[in-house]
């Protein structure tokens, strides 16, 4: 293995996933930049939007990273980026909406993943989740054809790569625990700064079940196993019924089709194919910078629960024989930074593994749509519930 050489890299969207925003953690350009240090070369960044792709990479320029985006060239799609380059990158970091991806069907121009296999079909392919917006279908059969193709991909499913999630996996391995239960709770914050209406509008961006709660349904997974999906039961606060009745929201909410706008809560159970059961609650209902997070597993005699993981995760544990609460901390963990590691280190042979495949990604995904079905289901219909 050679680590002195250039290492070049496409970033595909040039939103905040890739390049950070004021309100999160999220932010791939600085983690390739600290992985990779000078060996960095980006290549190309993609994006329709070439205006402010343009922005982006002048921030870049100007940042002390400049060296590894001096080459950089912007273009406006996969297409133009294969013809436009000399070489391929070693890696692709696909982070462009879900909407424009996600599907195999070649008319639509969502096809992301499929055209990267064929262009750059010796280039390793970051996708963020989720994996797609549309029917469950399609993003199955994008998985069928990377696995197909032998493409080796990534799914941005940052959680399982902390420290802490780490910890309780070894502590339920190393004592033999059968889970018995697992409770996540996701409450966003600084509702009223989330400024892309795409964000509150379902035809768009699915829901924030699908696009945001995801993490917690794929970490419920990632500790559970396989969820029976059939035995979801959901119930959400619409935004039409008193609670739901938001008083900062920074879009115009009116422009959006009733029908499409974001439930304001949503609580879901669900039975495991162990015998195990689980429980996620989401919502939008705090208005400070932070969200709250929470990811709980119980076993006989063994209580884990995960607090912040995002920021300052920290792993309250509770053993047989002591009723008292260890507390461990993992302050300065980054596992933005260890996911994006993971795949550059298989690039480069060694044998570090892919917590996250892109059919694993799938199932998660499948999830999520189950459970805002039975939330939709259960709903109470405007006007009734006034």
């Amino acid at each position: 293995m050679t680590f002195d050489l250039p290492f070049s890299v496409i970033i595909v969207g040039a939103g905040n996933i890739n390049f950070g925003s004021p309100e999160g953690p999220w932010n791939h350009s600085t983690r390739l930049e600290a992985k990779l240090g000078v060996r960095l070369v980006v290549a190309a960044i993609v994006d329709p939007a070439t205006a402010h792709a343009k922005r982006q990479l002048e921030v870049k320029r100007g940042s002390a990273a400049a060296a590894s985006y001096a080459s950089t060239l912007i273009f406006s799609s996969i297409a133009a980026a294969h013809a436009g380059l000399d070489s391929p990158p070693d890696l692709v970091v696909l982070g462009s909406p879900a909407a424009f991806r996600g599907t195999t069907d070649e008319s639509s121009g969502n096809d992301a993943e499929v055209q990267l296999s064929r262009m750059f079909p010796t280039a390793a392919i970051f996708v963020e989740k989720p994996v797609g917006a549309g029917p469950v279908e399609e993003p199955r059969a994008v998985g069928q054809h990377l696995e197909s193709v032998g493409s080796l991909v990534s799914v941005g499913y940052m959680l399982r790569y902390s420290a802490a999630v780490q910890k309780m996996k070894q502590i339920i391995q190393d004592n033999n625990l059968a889970i018995m239960m697992t409770s996540a709770r996701y409450v966003m914050g600084a509702y009223e700064f989330s400024a892309k209406p795409a964000w509150w509008n379902k035809a768009i961006d699915c829901g924030p079940i699908v696009e945001q709660a995801t993490h917690f349904c794929d970490l419920s997974r990632y500790f559970g196993g396989e969820v029976v999906l059939g035995s979801i039961a959901a119930n959400s606060v619409e935004w039409y019924e008193a609670p739901g009745r938001l008083s900062k929201i920074s879009v115009d909410e009116t422009l959006i089709p009733e029908e499409q706008r974001i439930p304001r809560f949503t609580s879901a159970t669900w039975k495991y194919a162990n015998g195990a059961i689980g429980h996620l609650e989401h919502g939008v209902a705090l208005q400070g910078t932070a969200f709250s997070t929470e990811f709980t597993v119980w076993a006989d005699g063994y209580q884990l629960k995960l607090v912040d993981p995002y920021n300052h995760p920290t792993l309250y544990l509770r053993r047989p024989g002591n009723d008292a609460e260890e507390i461990i901390h993992f302050d300065g963990d980054d596992p933005f930074l260890s996911e994006m590691a993971a795949v550059i280190e298989r690039i480069e042979g060694a044998d570090t593994p892919i917590l996250s495949s892109y059919a694993d990604a799938v199932k998660t995904y499948e999830m999520t749509w189950a459970i805002r079905w039975a939330s939709e289901r259960s709903r109470v219909p405007n006007g009734i519930a006034n």
